[in-house]
């Protein structure tokens, strides 16, 4: 399993512009809430964008509750009144992309809630595809190769484990954005990569016991160079 790498600046521009375009076209046609957009096709000849572009700029609407896609029929505009929709968009236009100190501390805040829902709600399913990853990870780390992907990896299962689709998406969110710049930031250096095999495991057993406060604090154990990083504390 691999995780593709992902660069929002390249497209960060082109999302906003196409983002406010369909604003523009909701306002000129008076869709109300339950009218249909123009087909991702026709919208990208209109924009002069590609239709990838097109899917990427409804999808972050679709997250945000704006607009919503059925598959066979169509993106609709979501159950929000225009002048309410209005505002959203330009707050969501408005958005800057997240430094990475801030990023690393949501991580941080997430997974001590993610890894105590794992320890209680884990499946016999949820525990393989940990122990995979775990496994993964070590196998890298023992060879001498580069293992930042299979370090989130792992932390991504323990999301998926702990059965809270929000959890794990935002997880999935961050996390691209994270990898891209682990090494650039110098958060750990290559001789922790030992340690975390050690904290893996103890974060998979705590987890297998389906205990936890102990899987809290095995996960807080293995952030301890995060928290310094993002609180200055020793």
């Amino acid at each position: 399993m691999k995780l593709d790498i992902l660069t929002k600046s390249e497209n960060s521009n082109i999302q906003k512009d196409i983002i406010s375009k369909i604003k523009d076209l909701i306002n000129f046609k008076n869709l109300e809430p339950g009218d249909k957009l123009p087909s991702e096709r026709m919208l990208s000849e209109k924009f002069e964008v590609s239709r990838s572009n097109i899917r990427e700029a409804i999808q972050k609407l679709e997250f945000y509750g704006l607009l919503k896609s059925i598959p066979q029929s169509g993106t609709f505009v979501a159950n929000i009144g225009v002048i309410a929709m209005n505002g959203m968009i330009e707050d969501i236009l408005r958005l800057d992309e997240p430094d990475f100190k801030s990023l690393v501390e949501t991580r941080i805040l997430l997974e001590l809630k993610t890894v105590r829902l794992a320890a209680m709600r884990r499946t016999d399913e949820g525990l393989l595809m940990l122990e995979d990853a775990l496994n993964a990870y070590s196998d890298k780390v023992i060879n001498g190769e580069d293992a930042v992907q299979e370090d989130l990896l792992f932390h991504l299962a323990i999301a998926k484990a702990s059965g809270n689709s929000t959890m794990n998406t935002f997880m999935l969110i961050i996390t691209p954005e994270i990898i891209t710049n682990f090494q650039k930031h110098h958060v750990c250096d290559a001789g922790l990569s030992q340690r975390g095999i050690t904290d893996h495991q103890a974060i998979f057993d705590a987890i297998k016991a389906q205990d936890p406060q102990l899987a809290k604090q095995k996960m807080k154990d293995h952030f301890k160079e995060l928290y310094n990083y993002c609180y200055n504390v020793e």
